[in-house]
């Protein structure tokens, strides 16, 4: 290998990202009077193409890549991809960058075939990480080896949160999925981000990377794209990944990866720092320290293969492509898309005798094997597709017009999601590619144009797409004027909309204010909408404190509102009736007009409690007996509904006078219930049932509260209907003073005996005979219907005598224990305290 020629002078300039390798080599060319530089990317050939133009003009320049070619009449300087360089020609100056991708297992025959063939007239060039120099020393003995230090420092910043990323940071992910989904929080979190994989469009690429440099977006979302030479004012590099798929399996970054990558941060004499971040671990010291010293295993292997290509057979051919290297040093790549492929047609029998035929067929069949899948489908799909074109370029000369129109007529649609426009852009860069082999087409000017403009199309729609999803345009907007202005003005209007330099960022709810799904964790965005909610808040307090009663409401969840809006809620106080009021509430209000609202909104429920619990508002404290103030209380903390059975004995003690002062009270003592009437109308047993919810909620009268009866729903329990002033017979409900009246009018109607419910009856209840039967079987009744549509008839049950209408089983028989008591009748508690 030593004894390769050596025209002039070859210059191996090393050294890690960030050391002006690529920009030396730019004005080493311009000083030569031609000159060509093959890059790893289209994108970075494009990138360098158009700063070559603006120094020396359009017509001087040419770039041509396996899918642009922009070649005028006379060029000096050409800026290609690696494998698009033009070795036939001559040149005064020659580079290639990136040599140490001479070690890829796909591409790396190519960069290892420059090394070895690629020389300029006066000086050649080869660009590259350290990690390259024993192999190029070895290669190339009389090569000049000249290390580069990095222009800036590189450090370690460890693990920081995606929402506390410092600006003009490069998130760094290993799939499109994760790069989505990142970029999808960092729109939610800090207003947008771009976002660059290699399965974008160069046209995309640069509108995405074009946004982020402009400052429109503060974030980056890429794959290691961006680890290959693209220039972008990146400060800071963090990984959220560190295993990727390598076109082969799925493996851990390795050092000099990580040291490419995270090298990308800083630019020219200004440091970078690199680190990790969501669900990524720290990265350890011995790591770390490689990265920051720019100290990596030097590579042992290059990717080979053969330049000298047999043409004589098909099986020459594949001899040559696959002999072995000539020094252990070198390796073959790894499995090759063009020879697999190449493999792959040869065993279509038809293919293969047209291969056969001629020198020049088989030398198509090459040609026609190493076009780029750039769609990434099934190899069989890629496969079947090119074995049609080498058909009609072997049979007619020239792929078919219509074959071709309908190939890219079919892509030229713009409709679609993000996947979609990639797919179909995937594939119109094939068709680009295949327009630039002119010798396949008929008129290949036009086709180089016609998908070259479906191409632009998709690629911009492809970035509509990706903006649309992936940057909130007006968070983005309102974080750059906050960033660069000194004074930010921010107002809250009539409705409570609060704006940060007239965008609008979120509204008050209340006494709190609601973002409009921006992140408020930009520094300068929180100082502006804090210095404007202390005001606003603190305003809309006083106007709360100051508003007429009837403004504010109590909703069924014990929250207050005022004008609809919550404000505060309420939570047990000492006293059953005397709960506290708490503010929800950020903690912008001053503690003295905190402490004035609660003052007017604990006013307002005292009023409240006061009017709509008037019969138990200090029953306690009356001048009982103390029997009837074991009954008073036990009634208040019952918030005014109770069953009697619970306070029988207290009852019996009680002293004459007692009846009267709870008569006079509004209480009455029914034989099944003590409870007050005035508190079973809606709005008081609504009020009851919030009160006693703020302890523990057991029943919500939202539909029911204040109707005479209902059907009670089976998990219902009797001690959640007392509370809301209902008892409970079966599947009915019946609110307590109509069990009174039921109880006292079947009593008189059934004195000489048997009697037919009447309307009246039934209309206490506020239902027919199916509704009414269960109330009076609970209330110890007999119940039968003679016909089907006939009258209910009632009387009162004997001793033992079963609910059903038989007499019980211990009249005839002997041993028998007494059937028991229906336990939904109000009775089953009297009988209890009957046998104490």
């Amino acid at each position: 290998m030593g004894s390769a020629s050596v025209k002039g002078r070859t210059v191996a300039l090393l050294g890690p990202t960030n050391t002006g390798k690529t920009h030396l080599a730019v004005e080493t060319m311009l000083c030569h009077a031609s000159g060509i530089i093959g890059f790893p990317l289209r994108l970075l050939a494009r990138e360098v193409y158009d700063r070559v133009v603006e120094r020396v003009g359009r017509s001087n320049v040419a770039l041509v890549t396996g899918e642009e070619k922009i070649v005028p009449p006379n060029p000096h300087y050409f800026l290609c991809t690696v494998e698009a360089m033009p070795l036939g020609r001559s040149f005064d100056f020659v580079a290639v960058d990136e040599i140490q991708l001479a070690a890829d297992p796909e591409r790396g025959h190519v960069f290892t075939d420059r090394l070895i063939h690629a020389r300029g007239i006066e000086t050649t060039m080869f660009l590259g990480s350290e990690t390259a120099r024993p192999l190029i020393a070895r290669m190339l003995p009389d090569a000049m080896m000249t290390s580069r230090p990095r222009l800036s420092t590189l450090r370690y910043d460890g693990r920081t949160k995606l929402s506390r990323l410092p600006r003009r940071s490069a998130v760094v992910a290993f799939s499109a999925n994760d790069v989505y989904a990142i970029a999808e929080l960092m729109r939610r979190q800090r207003g947008g981000a771009a976002v660059v994989l290699g399965a974008l469009s160069p046209r995309t690429r640069n509108a995405q990377v074009a946004m982020y440099q402009a400052g429109e977006v503060d974030f980056l979302v890429a794959t290691d794209a961006i680890g290959m030479g693209l220039n972008m004012d990146i400060d800071h590099v963090a990984f959220a990944g560190t295993h990727k798929f390598d076109g082969h399996r799925r493996r851990v970054l390795g050092p000099a990866e990580y040291g490419q990558i995270a090298g990308r941060a800083g630019r020219f004499m200004r440091d970078g720092t690199f680190g990790v971040t969501a669900d990524v671990d720290e990265l350890d010291e011995e790591l770390v320290a490689a990265i920051e010293n720019h100290h990596f295993e030097p590579q042992n292997q290059f990717r080979w293969r053969s330049a000298r290509l047999d043409y004589d057979s098909p099986k020459a051919l594949l001899r040559a492509l696959e002999a072995p290297p000539p020094y252990p040093w070198l390796v073959p790549p790894r499995q090759p898309d063009d020879l697999r492929s190449l493999k792959a047609l040869l065993k279509d029998e038809t293919i293969r005798q047209r291969a056969e035929a001629t020198r020049e067929n088989l030398i198509t069949l090459w040609d026609i094997c190493q076009i780029p899948d750039f769609r990434k489908t099934m190899h069989d799909s890629h496969v079947r597709l090119i074995g049609q074109i080498y058909t009609q370029v072997t049979s007619a000369g020239a792929i078919h017009r219509d074959w071709m129109a309908r190939q890219l007529d079919h892509l030229n649609r713009v409709e679609g999601d993000i996947d979609t426009l990639q797919s179909r852009l995937a594939h119109v860069r094939t068709w680009t590619y295949i327009s630039h082999r002119g010798v396949w087409l008929d008129d290949p000017v036009e086709w180089q144009a016609r998908a070259r403009a479906i191409e632009d199309r998709l690629s911009d729609a492809l970035h509509d797409k990706l903006t649309q999803r992936f940057v909130d345009r007006r968070t983005g907007t309102l974080v750059k004027r906050l960033r660069d202005a000194e004074n930010v003005e921010a107002a809250v209007d009539n409705e409570g909309g609060v704006s940060v330099e007239g965008q609008y960022v979120g509204h008050l709810d209340g006494l709190l204010f609601v973002a409009d799904r921006s992140a408020m964790d930009n520094k300068a965005m929180k100082a502006a909408v804090n210095h404007v909610l202390a005001g606003a808040l603190n305003a809309r307090a006083r106007r709360i404190a100051d508003c007429p009663d009837e403004d504010l409401e109590l909703l069924d969840d014990g929250v207050l509102a005022w004008r609809s809006e919550r404000i505060a809620r309420l939570h047990r106080g000492g006293h059953v009736l005397k709960p506290e009021v708490r503010l929800i509430a950020g903690n912008q209000l001053a503690p003295q007009r905190t402490e004035a609202l609660i003052g007017r909104l604990q006013q307002w429920i005292a009023g409240r409690v006061a009017q709509l619990m008037r019969p138990i508002m200090g029953l306690e404290e009356a001048e009982f007996s103390p029997a009837a103030r074991g009954v008073a209380f036990q009634l208040v903390e019952r918030l005014g509904v109770l069953p009697r059975a619970a306070v029988e004995p207290q009852l019996r003690q009680l002293e004459p006078k007692d009846y009267g002062r709870f008569k006079y009270r509004g209480v009455q003592l029914g034989r099944f219930a003590i409870f007050c009437p005035a508190l079973l109308k809606p709005e008081a047993t609504r009020w009851r049932t919030i009160l006693h919810n703020l302890g523990e909620r057991t029943f919500d009268p939202a539909e029911d509260q204040g109707r005479v009866s209902f059907e009670a729903p089976g998990g219902m329990q009797r001690d959640a209907l007392l509370l809301a002033g209902y008892e409970r017979f079966g599947r009915i409900a019946v609110r307590v003073d109509m069990v009174e009246r039921i109880a006292s009018h079947a009593h008189r109607a059934t004195r000489e005996g048997e009697a037919e419910a009447d309307h009246a009856l039934m209309s206490m209840l506020g239902g027919g005979a199916e509704r009414l039967q269960p109330v009076l079987a609970g209330l110890g009744y007999m119940t039968q219907r003679p016909q089907e549509d006939g009258p209910l008839l009632y009387r009162p049950r004997k001793r033992g005598e079963k609910p059903s209408g038989r007499k019980s089983a211990n009249a005839g028989r002997r041993g028998r224990k007494p059937v028991p008591p229906d336990p939904d009748s109000p009775f089953a508690a009297l009988l209890e305290l009957r046998k104490t």
